[in-house]
């Protein structure tokens, strides 16, 4: 083939590639008629409502307030340690089998 008939199956090609869209120019299948069943002032105080109540935080935004314990940190802290010399718990990033 010719270069001439390479870029006529080309050019060709790019146009039927292209769809057509049959369309109203403003969109006009968008655009949805329904009935509703409730008033125009029904919806405005639901939506009233809705946002008084909603909150802007995102979840999850917020620290959880520490927890009270009555036990002394040292207590821990020799406790995990004579548990480690007891063998109870493990200690480092292997256990020897």
């Amino acid at each position: 083939m010719n270069t001439k008939s390479i870029l006529a199956v080309a050019a060709f090609a790019a146009i039927a590639s292209t769809g057509a869209y049959a369309d109203e120019a403003d969109s006009s299948q968008f655009a949805v008629k329904f009935e509703g069943n409730r008033t125009r002032a029904e919806v405005v105080a639901e939506a009233s409502t809705v946002s008084a109540t909603r909150s802007t935080e995102p979840a999850g935004s917020r620290i959880a307030a520490p927890l009270k314990s009555g036990t002394d940190v040292k207590v821990v802290r020799a406790q995990a340690a004579e548990a480690v010399r007891l063998g109870q718990i493990s200690f480092g990033e292997a256990r020897p089998l």
